[in-house]
């Protein structure tokens, strides 16, 4: 149904765009510039994505040392893809994925703010009377000819291409409104008092949602305002409206993922531009009057194009100053209004639905914003791992018959490794379809969206991920063939059978214990390695006397044939557990990005998969 809505909604709306361009040729131009200018801007983007490959992702993730060098990618990302939604989506989705911290992305958004004043200067010093055209002919040849020269000129010539339809665009928009606004006059709707900049302030920022570009919203302006549709009041309004809509896109992402770190990002980006622009409105006459005299004392005089510039500059530059000092105290008041929502556990889920049938559990950290970065990406996917290693070892331990918190012990509570199952305890498979299934299909899911070039080591690591959520799942799948026998012995009275399934659950907790507590070690390489191997030695010796003490007991009577096969069985679903989840720490260790990962998130979290301790 509601795809039936869209798309009539669409249909509707081309045929009133159809039928404005019948009645209008001056509208059919303005709006096949803005068009132009649209697509070159995501041209522009799409080429330098291509040919920076993930140069771009990458000096991100390490300009975050200082405030001032997170402020000078926010200026500079803005200056490349003319777009501080773009820059501001993108810091997003790698604060989302723990690749940046709070505080260095709030820096990329002031600096993203002040970058986006660039292209309107540009704009501005060339000027109403300047035509770009013939600029752009010649680029619109060198960019399809860079297209036939493999993929790195492929991606260049895109940029060309971006470059030369802006420039198209630009002058279309200029001729559209020459011609659209000569029975348009906004002039008598004059901005004096606060309800009329209010109204264009509303302008700007419906303007911007629709074209989701600040840049165009003020390219238009600058166009009307040479045209003498719009006065200079008006333009001022119609810019604080265009900062005040550039951040609601922004909010509005950040508000679809589940991440707290990406909600708070946005929430920060919104308090920003409504401070700033709350702040433009109160001072708006005197700031008028600032602009008007720099403008007369550097001998730009009356150039309103200019004043327009000079009043965005002025306005960003005021709000970076008053929240710069601010930078660490906003970081913490953010985490405070949304702190991190704590994860239940397996069992406490379980028991609070009651008899209805509670809902499937789904991944916390894979978003569609993350699929535009291959680093971030595969940030959210060691993290989503690390999520699944956590629900897989409290299935494990339920189906043991264990409760969770046993894990954090060097050697598990011996009345409840003795004692028979509770009643409470829940059924392996209900606890794997409702909590891994869904998690482990998110993850194939998101994996197989990712649409972007890879070198060697991302693809490496794309299977080595693959791998290690499979090892998961095959772990807890062998834990529900265990619960089978485990739950029917264990509930028996005290027999040779029993003992053996005891020391059997005792064996596999303590493994557990270790391999948990590896995957959070900071150990260096060598003595990393040595710990495992103690633990293979150690696992590999207690298959070795479990068979020989099941044997020994066949000759002196105390089990019989049919007894001995479960326990063997049972004894290779034990071993399967083991070498599953060691597998998934050796993918982790042995991978040398998993390793780059988890160095730059530069936060208190391991981002090895294997831990089942505090909530994440």
């Amino acid at each position: 149904m509601k795809d039936y809505a869209r798309l009539l909604l669409l249909v509707l709306a081309a045929a009133g765009l159809i039928a404005s361009f019948w009645f209008s040729s001056g509208w059919l131009e303005l709006c096949a510039g803005l068009a132009l200018f649209l697509f070159g801007m995501q041209c522009l983007e799409e080429g330098l994505r291509q040919l920076a490959g993930g140069k771009l992702e990458q000096l991100l993730a390490r300009s975050t040392a200082t405030s001032f060098k997170g402020l000078m990618f926010g200026i500079c990302g803005t200056l490349l893809l003319q777009s501080s939604t773009l820059v501001s989506l993108l810091t997003i989705a790698f604060i989302s994925a723990g690749l940046i911290q709070l505080a260095g992305g709030i820096a990329i958004l002031f600096g993203a703010n002040l970058g986006a004043t660039s292209g309107i200067w540009l704009l501005a010093l060339a000027g109403q009377n300047l035509s770009l055209s013939p600029l752009a002919l010649p680029l619109l040849v060198f960019g399809v000819l860079g297209g036939f020269l493999g993929e790195k000129s492929k991606a260049a010539g895109r940029i060309v291409l971006g470059i030369a339809f802006i420039f198209l665009g630009i002058d279309q928009i200029k001729e559209g409104f020459a011609s659209f606004g000569d029975g348009l006059d906004l002039t008598a709707y004059q901005a004096d008092g606060l309800a009329g900049s209010l109204l264009f302030a509303l302008v700007g920022l419906l303007l911007t949602l629709v074209l989701q570009s600040s840049h165009a919203t003020l390219m238009l302006t600058l166009a009307a305002l040479a045209g003498g549709q719009l006065d200079l009041a008006q333009g001022f309004a119609i810019a604080i409206g265009s900062n005040v809509g550039s951040s609601v896109t922004t909010a509005f992402v950040g508000s679809l993922g589940g991440n707290r770190s990406g909600q708070r990002l946005a929430l920060a980006h919104v308090l920003f531009n409504l401070v700033t622009c709350s702040l433009a409105f109160v001072l708006l006459a005197p700031l008028s009057w600032l602009v008007g005299l720099i403008a007369e004392r550097t001998g730009l005089g009356t150039n309103e194009l200019i004043q327009l510039a000079m009043f965005h500059s002025l306005i960003n530059a005021m709000g970076v100053l008053l929240f710069w000092p601010l930078q660490g105290r906003l970081a913490q008041q953010l985490v405070r209004w949304l702190p991190e929502r704590a994860e239940p556990q397996v069992l406490i889920t379980e028991l609070a639905a009651g008899p209805e049938e509670p809902q499937r559990t789904r991944a916390r950290y894979l978003n569609d914003r993350a699929l535009d970065s291959v680093d971030a990406a595969s940030s959210a996917v060691v993290r989503e791992l690390r999520h699944l290693g956590r629900l897989s070892l409290e299935v494990i331990c339920h189906a043991l018959y264990l409760p969770v918190d046993q894990l954090a012990r060097v050697q598990g509570d011996e009345s409840l490794l003795q004692g028979r199952p509770e009643r409470h305890h829940l059924d392996a498979e209900a606890l794997y379809q409702r909590h891994i299934k869904g998690v482990y299909a998110d993850l194939l899911s998101f994996m197989g969206r990712l649409d972007l070039p890879l070198d060697e080591a991302h693809q490496q690591f794309w299977v080595s991920s693959q791998l290690a959520a499979l090892q998961l799942v095959d772990a807890v799948k062998d834990a529900k063939h265990l619960q089978k026998n485990l739950g029917r012995f264990l509930d028996q009275e005290h027999s040779p059978v029993r003992e053996a399934y005891v020391d059997l659950r005792r064996h596999l907790l303590v493994m557990l214990h270790e391999l948990r507590e590896l995957g959070r070690s900071e150990l260096p390489e060598e003595a990393w390695s040595q710990r495992l191997r103690w633990l293979d030695d150690q696992a590999a010796a207690f298959d070795g006397r479990f068979r020989a003490r099941l044997f020994n007991a066949v000759r002196l009577g105390e089990m019989d044939g049919l007894q001995t096969s479960s326990l063997m069985n049972d004894l290779g679903y034990a071993s399967r557990i083991f070498q599953s989840l060691r597998n998934v720490l050796m993918l982790g260790e042995g991978q040398a990005l998993f390793r780059e990962l988890r160095r730059l998130g530069r936060d208190d979290e391991t981002l090895i998969v294997l831990d089942g301790g505090r909530p994440s």
